[in-house]
């Protein structure tokens, strides 16, 4: 299969979990891809995977909360590629998420900002033009079903999220002219890793779903060409958890 022959995409937060899977379902399907995360050992090893099975790609460390990462790692793939058709926003440091709306503090609601809604927009400001110029660019963002229904304890980050979405919408207004689309992606899926005190799955389908299985062919049919006459859309794969409710 050959969906993305000759694009180039370049994925964010890819060292693991569902960044790792769409990295390599790219891959697989004729892209070249760039694999971005904070974590060298991680890039090298999606690399390594990509690769071990005849893939294209190109590694880069970026902490997407430095413009000036973000610019170099850019930079990096247009020198290596020539070119940016696909851009995944997926990226996030999940480690200050949590606080109540009381506690929150501004600080805390500000690293949720940077990482999320200003990071993502410093990313697409920079492809912008790159997207622009293939023709048929895409955007995919990472939003949230946490802020969709107003996670208790997780004020900041829903916060964060529902500006992802907000992002989303205007871009898809702004650059559809420019033959660009920009979509979020809302999943439910077990990136637990080995924690022990996983909650049980309260969605339809009654299980969590696998990035590689669920969550990375959603996002392909978004970089794709069967998803060239959506913009501006929230895509649930969720087994089921809001249902429609995101609209």
């Amino acid at each position: 299969m050959s969906r993305l022959n000759g694009k180039v995409a370049i994925v964010t937060g890819a060292g693991r979990g569902i960044g790792r899977a769409t990295a390599k379902l790219f891959a697989a399907q004729g892209a070249k891809v760039a694999v971005l995360s904070r974590t060298a050992e991680n890039v090298d090893h999606v690399v390594a995977d990509i690769q071990a099975v005849g893939g294209v790609a190109l590694g880069a460390v970026c902490d997407i909360a430095d413009p000036d990462q973000i610019k170099a790692a850019v930079d990096k793939v247009v020198a290596a590629y020539g070119r940016i058709d696909i851009l995944v926003n997926n990226a996030f440091d999940p480690s200050v998420v949590l606080s109540s709306v009381m506690d929150l503090t501004a600080e805390q609601l500000q690293r949720n900002f940077e990482m999320g809604p200003i990071a993502y927009l410093r990313t697409m400001q920079a492809c912008y033009p790159h997207l622009k110029a293939s023709g048929e660019g895409r955007v995919i963002n990472f939003a949230s079903l946490a802020g969709v229904i107003g996670l208790p304890g997780y004020a900041p980050y829903n916060m964060a999220k529902e500006a992802v979405r907000a992002l989303t919408r205007s871009a898809a207004r702004e650059w559809g002219a420019d033959k660009i689309t920009v979509n979020n992606v809302m999943p439910v899926a077990d990136t637990w890793g080995t924690a022990a005190d996983v909650p049980a799955p309260t969605n339809v389908l009654g299980r969590y779903g696998s990035p590689e299985e669920d969550i990375a062919p959603v996002v392909l049919f978004l970089a794709s060409k069967d998803g060239q006459f959506m913009t501006g859309y929230s895509l649930t794969p969720d087994g089921g958890q809001i249902i429609d409710s995101a609209r």
